[in-house]
């Protein structure tokens, strides 16, 4: 199994940005993916998951009104859309696959991790 983030890049603030995560390999029905960001020298912190089974989406609340999570499950993607971008949204944004307890603990892990994708907001 293989993920693959990409979309990163640099943004001016205010603009809107659409990041992939591209699946390879199985997907257990259970499985949940998750996205990450991590600004440089601060710790990573969840950002949304989409569920596969039954095709739910969960948002961390400070980013409900500017970020949705969906996915081609045909494609094996799984996008995450950030609106009106801020500086403070600069990071490496990565995704990751396992269950949904595991990704959404207070220290988060997962069988499944792929390299990140940089975005940059330029003020």
């Amino acid at each position: 199994v293989q993920l693959q983030a990409s979309g990163g890049g640099l943004v001016q603030s205010g603009n809107n940005l659409i990041l992939s995560c591209d699946i390879s390999g199985f997907i257990l029905p259970n499985y949940c993916v998750a996205w990450f960001r991590q600004p440089d020298g601060k710790d990573r912190e969840f950002v949304g998951r989409f569920r596969w089974h039954d095709g739910d989406s969960k948002v961390r609340d400070s980013l409900k009104d500017r970020v949705t999570i969906s996915a081609d499950e045909s494609a094996r993607r799984v996008y995450l859309q950030m609106n009106s971008l801020k500086p403070e949204d600069t990071a490496v944004y990565s995704c990751a696959m396992d269950y949904e307890y595991k990704l959404l603990s207070p220290q988060p892990s997962a069988d499944f991790w792929g390299p990140g994708t940089q975005v940059t907001v330029s003020s």
